[in-house]
């Protein structure tokens, strides 16, 4: 029995909220008051009960100054982890910080020296490029190659493993910087796959660092596998990115996690935590874990669930009126991967005349891999069904008149 109303629309426009209220260059927010907005990974769903509560209860105290971080923190995440993926963290491999992107940027700063290279698997999360630009290093790209689904259809991606060992081979590269599940193309690696890519890395040096983050939203079928838990080598080889923030829909309130077994390393991140300026948290963040993680768990089994809903709807339109698009097959995360080189439109003109003449507002593939990502663009699907479906109704009209002409 459907416990929580993922169909109910929640106001977000006019509260200061970046995918509602955002405004591209070019556009005024007059003209951005209809849009349909299926961009930024961002939930649209009211976040579970508990955690309102227990943010509720903490507002209620009229200060709000600097948050010590207590042992509930750190029980939740052990026992979240260990319950749910048989992955037993030690409380002092945990290092707090306010995001998974800052904590990826501690990461480079910690583990890298400038100049050196890190390997991606692209198309991949656009913050990936611009923390390891920022941090003084270069990019090193491995593309996934496309691979047919043997349910026919949708479009599934494997890593080139001769291309792989190639670059992590090259003795610039330092440090492979994983996606675990990947964003944008859903994929969930598997325990086999991991392995090999930390032997890989080790035959050549280089240190892992796996984010983590959209470890919760795994669609049916699929099981998350900590990079960690695969093996003690890949637990001493590692450094692992999560938080709660993107599942159970958070990111506002900036709680993340660094989980690191190598002493050593755990020093440098550390040091680079505080060169950073990255190292408290605010006041709501904590509680908000210890919510999601101690009594939200029957939350985001639901979600999940009505994700997996919401992407079957998503591929049955396309499939009855985009029939010439190709949607990559889900595994996780909420963002499917959907091929529109067919249109012979490049995605940055696509997305534009989405935007325009659509008011649906969806990311282009190249921002996640200029070569990797063209002819491609990126859905959020985690929205209210209705919602959803008035977004693709859009999409549908823009695709047919250019297919018209």
């Amino acid at each position: 029995m459907q416990k929580y109303d993922f169909d109910q629309q929640v106001r977000r426009r006019g509260t200061g909220c970046v995918k509602w209220d955002e405004v591209p260059e070019g556009f005024t927010a007059e003209e951005m008051q209809d849009v349909v907005p299926l961009w930024v990974a961002d939930m649209d769903f009211a976040v579970a009960p508990a955690i309102q509560e227990a943010v509720r209860r903490r507002a209620e105290h009229p200060v709000f100054g600097y948050t010590v971080v207590g042992d509930e923190y750190y029980d939740a995440v052990i026992w979240w982890f260990r319950r749910r993926h048989g992955w037993t963290i030690r409380r002092e491999e945990i290092l707090y910080t306010t995001g998974v992107v800052p904590a990826m940027s501690v990461a480079i700063k910690a583990l890298t020296m400038p100049g050196e290279r890190v390997l991606i698997l692209s198309p991949d999360y656009n913050c990936f490029f611009s923390s390891i630009i920022n941090n003084g290093c270069q990019v090193g790209e491995t593309v996934l190659r496309p691979t047919p689904c043997p349910s026919g259809g949708v479009r599934g991606w494997a890593v080139d493993w001769p291309d792989f060992e190639a670059k992590c081979a090259d003795e610039k590269t330092t440090v492979f910087l994983l996606c675990n599940p990947h964003n944008p193309t859903g994929r969930v690696w598997t325990r086999e796959e991991l392995e090999r890519m930390n032997d890989i890395c080790l035959r050549h040096g280089v240190k892992v660092v796996s984010d983590e983050i959209h470890c919760e939203l795994v669609m049916p079928g699929y099981t998350f596998q900590p990079f960690a838990a695969v093996s003690e080598a890949c637990r001493q080889n590692s450094v692992i990115l999560n938080s709660p923030s993107k599942s159970f829909n958070i990111a506002g309130l900036q709680a993340a996690n660094i989980i690191c077994a190598n002493a050593e390393w755990r020093r440098r991140l550390n040091r680079a935590i505080n060169i950073n300026e990255v190292c408290d948290l605010n006041p709501f963040g904590p509680v908000a874990l210890v919510a999601a993680y101690n009594e939200s768990e029957d939350w985001i089994d639901e979600l999940c669930q009505y994700l997996w809903q919401n992407y079957v709807a998503l591929c049955e339109f396309v499939a009855r009126e985009l029939p010439h698009l190709v949607v990559s097959r889900l595994e996780g995360t909420y963002l499917p991967w959907v091929d529109v080189s067919a249109l012979g439109v490049p995605v940055e003109a696509l997305c534009d005349r989405l935007l325009r003449e659509g008011r649906v507002w969806v990311n282009p593939g190249t921002m996640y891999g200029l070569v990797s990502g063209r002819g491609y663009i990126r859905l959020n699907i985690a929205c209210p069904r209705a919602q959803l479906m008035e977004g693709l109704e859009r999409i549908a009209k823009v695709i047919k008149s250019i297919k018209e002409l």
